[in-house]
């Protein structure tokens, strides 16, 4: 799972499988494999893809497939879409830099979407910033339905276009890249456009209490659920965790992170923790930072605007961001310098979550999102969050489940793993099925 808390995460998740096959007589499906305590973990189902030089040579991506492709700068990597004239498509891509690599501060990528005539539907960059420090980092492409909008609108063949931003001091080192193309219907009865300007914009009192352990994730693919609450962590220079939280149409997120103190004062570092909130679909909504000396210190995100559909109408990020129901991803990076001023660590985390507002019904979309149920908050979705659950979790939160349900009686617990497993293969070979049905060529 690609990171040093997941020795931690494997070994407590392992227990708990060997307890539910104690009880149950039976495995869980899924396996869990540890790796560079530094990298990334990719989605486990990812198809490999190459990086085409030029569109001529471009491999097809089709919506809800995951892909892994690297390329190395100078030069531009092509990626090719087949779209229809309804669905919205949003094409995120996470760059991975190698631990070690000497970055500097404007190198990033930037990703766009062209039609076949060379014009830009969308283009977003993102660099490393300040803290050069390497780690995953994330911008995204889009070929958009919208009303008034008279580009990129037809069927036809676009590209994801990716390049590196700059290249003054960054390392020779190819990049990893993970790509996860999503596909969102349009609506069966066309809805307004005007943004509501009144929204609740008082900022919330961070949440409170004892604090639950609960190790992040070292991907998007891997995120730990979480839900309303204060949730403790340990993490080390360099290393990123990642967390999801549901979010239902009509709430509103607030999320505030703490870095425990190093207990000795050797100078300062600037930025030293960063906290990036990401939607659905891996587009950034906002993101904090904090500055450190070793004493203990905290940050938030400035109060959010309610998860609505009209928001993508909004001018700016982030209230044109926050357009999805379904799980907002929180990046939490400590930079590599921390090490060189206070040690390795591993140093204190606490991630603060507040959820408000109340759930509302979805927009009314005219067919499917694809993987399906991709914008919908449900059952599944809050149990990953209660429980700690993750979509890449390879059985961990079933697991724990399991355990919790020991207390049922082994007769139960049988039916009820035996039911999660049974679930868990149908899905997994259905969005196979799906996958090779709508790109039978990548």
């Amino acid at each position: 799972m690609g990171r040093r808390g997941v020795g931690r995460t494997a070994a407590v998740r392992g227990l708990a499988v060997a307890v539910a096959v104690c009880v149950c007589s039976v495995a869980l499906p899924g396996g869990l494999a540890m790796a560079d305590t530094s990298s990334y973990a990719f989605d486990a189902d990812a198809r490999g893809v190459p990086a085409a030089a030029g569109t001529a040579d471009a491999v097809g991506l089709a919506p809800g497939t995951t892909y892994r492709s690297s390329f190395t700068a100078p030069g531009k990597a092509y990626y090719r879409l087949e779209l229809d004239d309804a669905s919205n498509v949003y094409v995120p891509v996470t760059a991975v830099p190698r631990p070690g690599a000497v970055l500097a501060i404007a190198d990033g990528i930037r990703v766009s979407v062209q039609d076949a005539d060379g014009i830009n539907c969308s283009s977003d960059s993102v660099t490393v910033g300040a803290s050069k420090s390497p780690r995953p980092i994330t911008a995204w492409g889009a070929r958009e339905i919208l009303v008034g909008k008279g580009l990129c609108q037809g069927a036809g063949t676009y590209y994801v276009v990716v390049e590196r931003t700059e290249r003054r001091g960054a390392s020779d080192l190819p990049w990893e890249l993970e790509l996860a193309p999503v596909s969102e219907p349009s609506l069966a009865t066309a809805g307004p456009t005007e943004v509501p300007e009144a929204w609740d914009s008082a900022t919330p009192a961070p949440a409170t209490g004892e604090a639950v352990r609960r190790p992040g994730g070292a991907g998007f693919a891997r995120a730990t659920a979480v839900g309303q609450g204060v949730w403790r962590d340990d993490i080390a220079p360099g290393e990123t965790l990642f967390y999801k939280v549901p979010l239902d149409w009509g709430q509103q997120l607030s999320a505030g992170v703490e870095l425990g103190n190093a207990g000795k004062d050797t100078g300062f570092v600037v930025p030293a923790l960063e906290m990036t909130l990401y939607n659905p679909v891996r587009s950034k909504v906002d993101e904090t930072s904090i500055g450190y000396g070793g004493v203990q210190k905290s940050s938030a995100l400035k109060p959010l605007p309610p998860v609505r559909y009209v928001n993508r109408y909004a001018p700016t990020a982030p209230a044109k961001t926050l357009r999805f129901a379904g799980f907002y991803y929180l990046e939490v990076h400590l930079s590599a310098a921390v090490a060189e001023r206070f040690g390795d660590g591993p140093y204190g985390l606490l991630l603060r979550v507040r959820v408000g507002g109340t759930a509302q019904s979805g927009p009314g979309y005219a067919g499917q999102a694809v993987p399906r149920g991709f914008f919908e908050v449900g059952a599944e979705e809050r149990a990953d969050a209660a429980w700690g659950g993750g979509a890449g979790d390879a059985g961990g939160g079933t697991a724990m489940r399991a355990v919790a349900f020991g207390g049922l009686g082994t007769g139960t617990a049988l039916l009820v793993v035996l039911g999660v497993w049974t679930v868990t293969a149908r899905r997994r070979a259905s969005a196979q099925i799906r996958a090779s049905a709508q790109n039978p060529t990548a």
